[in-house]
C-alpha cells in the first residue's frame, strides 16, 4: 500500500474486515484500553515482520503514537508528520 487511505480501506473491508470482527475468538482482551494493531511506514518488505511489529507495538504502548508506530486514530504521513485521514 502506498497511502494510508488505501490501507484503511483494505483493513476495514472484505475478508480482512471479517477477520477483525472475529478477532475476539482468537485473542484475549487487552488490559486497559490499548490498540490491538500498529502501523508504520516501510520501503522494505523485509521490515514487515512479527518481530518488527512487536517492537513497534511495544514502542506505541510505552510512548504513545509517533512516526515510529501509530494507528488510524493518530496517523502520521511518510515524512513523519501528523495527518488526518480523509
Amino acid at each position: 500500500m502506498n497511502d494510508l487511505q488505501s490501507l484503511y480501506l483494505f483493513t476495514y473491508s472484505g475478508l480482512h474486515r471479517q477477520a477483525l470482527q472475529d478477532r475476539n475468538k482468537w485473542f484475549d482482551p487487552l488490559p486497559e484500553r490499548q490498540p490491538n494493531y500498529v502501523i508504520w511506514w516501510s520501503d522494505m518488505l523485509s521490515n514487515v515482520s512479527w518481530k518488527e511489529a512487536f517492537k513497534r507495538y511495544d514502542s506505541y504502548i510505552q510512548h504513545g503514537p509517533d512516526s515510529f508506530a501509530f494507528d488510524f486514530k493518530h496517523p502520521f504521513d511518510e515524512f513523519g508528520e501528523p495527518v488526518a485521514l480523509k
